[in-house]
């Protein structure tokens, strides 16, 4: 049986990646406030379906979720390329 070495990418690519899921979580956050943003716009909207601002609502709680996810994985891999 042979064993498979895995080398580490250098720091540098690391901490690029980083910086993307960073980004990647700002674009994100922005979502979750367009989102809201068109809930609440709805309001009052007689033409807009009922259910249209709850799903609003929950989509805009995901992407938070998401970007937060993203910041905690982003630190993650710093923590790791610094260790």
């Amino acid at each position: 049986m042979t064993e498979s070495t895995r080398t580490m990418p250098p720091v540098g690519e690391l901490l690029d990646q980083a910086a993307r899921l960073r980004a990647d979580a700002d674009l994100m956050d922005d979502c979750a406030r367009r989102l809201l943003a068109t809930a609440s716009a709805l309001t009052g909207c007689a033409a807009a379906p009922e259910p249209s601002r709850p799903a609003l609502r929950q989509q805009a709680a995901a992407c938070g979720t998401a970007a937060q996810q993203l910041r905690t994985a982003a630190e993650a891999l710093i923590a790791h390329a610094r260790a």
